[in-house]
């Protein structure tokens, strides 16, 4: 990727890429235990990976948190979860936060300090809701390092759709070509973020590189995007 100009904002995708989560299943296993429900942590992956196939997106963008109740009694039917399902289902959404297990990267924390000193605007843009992005900002102390966090309800759309990395645009006010766009998913980060303009860059820990695709191994490399 060749440097075309300076850049004034760095937004970024959130869990993957700033953050890092227990895996779903076991944040479902965690809770269903407290709550005197014992089911096999295999059996909840394989009806997290049914709900997987269904997710869509856009509807959670229409829905709100209302969706991830559905999402949720909709497992636990599916793990054989009769009683008080729809109660259950609401605690889990509720609590979720409390097991997951939240962490900044040490990567994320260092270069967005010092993206900081160097007065780049931050932003986020993901496809979790508004009101999950201010707890998770909340419980991470992240509630004053970034300028703008767009969630797929602000505007009804969801990543990889252009309309939501534009609407983060016009918000933070700030051009496509001045700004960088960092995710770790090649379709709704990279490629969604290329749809409307943007630098796209993708991260991936682990070292994989992908042929034409822009890759770093670690957030810090992202400060060389920045004069």
């Amino acid at each position: 990727m060749s440097k075309q100009g300076k850049i004034k904002a760095v937004m970024f995708d959130l869990g993957g890429t700033i953050i890092e989560s227990v895996e779903p299943a076991e944040v479902f296993h965690k809770i269903l235990e407290d709550h005197g429900v014992h089911v096999s942590i295999e059996k909840i992956r394989e009806a997290h990976r049914k709900n997987q196939s269904e997710h869509d997106a856009n509807d959670m963008a229409e829905q709100g948190m209302e969706y991830w109740d559905k999402w949720n009694a909709r497992l636990l039917r599916r793990i054989g979860i009769d009683e008080n399902r729809e109660m259950l289902a609401r605690r889990i959404n509720e609590q979720w936060f409390d097991y997951a297990g939240l962490q900044v990267y040490p990567d994320a924390a260092e270069t967005l300090e010092k993206l900081k000193l160097r007065k780049v605007k931050l932003g986020i843009v993901t496809n979790a809701l508004e009101e999950e992005i201010q707890k998770i900002f909340e419980k991470l102390g992240l509630k004053n390092v970034f300028d703008l966090a767009v969630g797929c309800d602000s505007c009804r759309k969801a990543k990889p759709s252009r309309e939501i990395f534009c609407y983060a645009l016009e918000k933070l006010g700030v051009r496509p070509e001045d700004t960088v766009f960092v995710g770790d998913s090649l379709k709704y980060d990279y490629e969604g973020a290329e749809k409307a303009g943007i630098r796209p860059v993708l991260v991936n820990r682990n070292g994989d590189t992908l042929a034409g695709v822009e890759t770093v191994r670690s957030l810090t490399e992202i400060l060389k995007y920045v004069g």
